[in-house]
């Protein structure tokens, strides 16, 4: 392991204990103390560049104080602008910001973003005499706007400020205001999270040792055959969910710990955005809860869904969900197709400047056509021993789309990707313009992308529904 990853396994692991210790504080000590251990966090961290997030901060402070109704539009403006001008800092004779100033600088942005449209959203429900926001009958509003304080703690929250998950400024305040999270259920689910993880760990240290990335950008591996070089994203794929799924499920534990995105299982809550009814905040009342507001990653789904769309569900979920709710309802173009586009674009942007991540992500669009218009024209014709069959090789093939993706998300350079897509003949590349061409032949694609469309509208019409607090079916 890097010293930077000794680094956040450090933090990871300070933060479950910690946490259990942040349920029997009041909660303006609460939110002094989270404050206090996140900023302290920054600062060993990131030293000097933690100025970067406190600019970032006071700027969306100040949209917000000048004008709430413009915003959220502003403040994704803004922090987006100032994401640009982090990554390139050293262009202005800046020193490089380390890497954990860039997580916390890419979980901030998020935050802020958020926040905005949660404080557009209480002025506008303000407007229409709305006498209780706490419980709304969708996700829950803001009582106050918040204080340059408020935003502050928000931000340097120590949970998962290097590594998320994220969650809303009203997730926060529910945190501080809890009336009795004594009571409330940690160790056992705390422990669930955990069980697998020393296992991913395990895995991602041994593969990671028999199948190193830098192999890939040697020519000995251009000389290898074939088949050991499409293998080998399989390999390194795997290494890269390991990874993550240790450092989540661990992030995730921290949260549990703490208590922070604890509702009860009627709240019917959403990664990263929290409830989405009316819930009973009263932990002395016969309630089940769980921590699903704050759950970043799905393991079994992740690997064993079966479609290219499904599997971004259940992967860094709690962003999945910030861009369904931010980004996708708000981008320039109405074909499902384009939007899809735009928002894999705007991740994109949001993960770096690297091509890698654009070739990656712009793949994605693609994968889902290939695979709408072969399900149009092959699964729906068939029996169900047929769809049996074709769902297992649709799942093979989701795989390795992902395990071709993969490879332009952690070689970072075009060049590199562009070497190593060439290395095994650009072939998803290829089966997905195939797949798409068949579909189209046999008379399927076509009205399958109408149907895609129709479901992905209703799709946006329903998040468009949950952010004005209208009720979906």
């Amino acid at each position: 392991m890097s010293p930077d990853e000794l680094v956040y396994l450090g933090v990871l692991a300070a933060s479950i204990p910690v946490g259990f210790l942040f349920r029997y504080l009041s909660p303006p000590v609460k939110q002094g103390a989270s404050l206090l251990l996140g900023l302290s966090i920054a600062i060993v961290t990131c030293h000097i560049h933690t100025l970067h997030s406190l600019v970032t901060v006071i700027g969306t402070w100040i949209i917000i104080r000048s004008s709430w109704r413009h915003a959220p539009a502003l403040c994704l403006s803004w922090s987006f602008l100032y994401l640009l001008f982090f990554r390139l800092v050293t262009w202005f004779g800046l020193p490089s910001p380390t890497p954990f100033a860039n997580a916390i600088q890419l979980l901030l942005t998020l935050k802020m973003v958020s926040l905005a449209n949660e404080v557009k959203s209480f002025h506008m429900e303000k407007k229409k005499d709305v006498s209780s926001f706490a419980k709304s009958p969708v996700i829950g509003g803001l009582s106050q706007e918040p204080s340059l304080y408020d935003i502050l703690s928000y931000s340097y929250c120590y949970a998962g400020i290097m590594t998320g998950p994220f969650f809303r400024f009203q997730t926060y305040i529910d945190w501080l205001k809890q009336p009795s999270p004594q009571v409330l259920p940690g160790w056992v689910p705390c422990l669930q999270r955990l069980k697998l993880v020393p296992l991913y760990g395990a895995l991602f240290l041994s593969v990671n040792s028999v199948f190193p990335l830098a192999y890939v950008r040697t020519e000995e591996f251009l000389d290898e055959n074939f088949f050991f070089r499409a293998f080998y994203m399989i390999a390194v794929f795997f290494v890269f969910r390991m990874r993550f799924y240790a450092a989540w499920c661990g992030a995730e534990a921290g949260f549990i710990s703490a208590g922070l995105g604890c509702y009860p299982e009627n709240a019917l809550s959403k990664p990263g955005g929290g409830p989405t009814v009316n819930y009973s905040p009263d932990p002395t009342a016969e309630e089940k809860y769980d921590f699903k507001t704050i759950q970043n990653i799905d393991c079994y789904n992740t690997d064993f869904c079966v479609k290219v769309r499904h599997g971004m569900r259940y992967w860094n979920m709690t962003v999945q969900w910030w861009l369904h709710h931010y980004i996708y309802p708000n981008a320039p173009f109405k074909a499902y197709a384009l939007r899809a586009g735009w928002t894999m674009f705007i991740s994109a942007y949001w993960h770096g400047l690297h091509a890698g991540y654009y070739l990656s992500f712009l793949t994605i669009p693609l994968c889902i056509a290939a695979e709408s218009a072969m399900e149009a024209s092959v699964r729906a014709k068939l029996g169900p021993f047929g769809q049996n069959i074709f769902d297992w090789v649709h799942w093979f093939l989701k795989m390795r789309a992902y395990d071709y993706m993969c490879m332009g998300f952690v070689l970072l350079k075009a060049s590199d990707t562009i070497n190593y897509w060439t290395s095994i003949y650009f072939s998803m590349h290829i089966i997905a313009v195939c797949c798409i061409i068949v579909g189209r032949a046999l008379k399927g694609g076509k009205r399958e992308g109408r149907r895609g469309d129709k479901e992905e509208k209703r799709e946006g019409e329903k998040i468009e529904n949950v952010k004005t607090g209208e009720k979906t079916d």
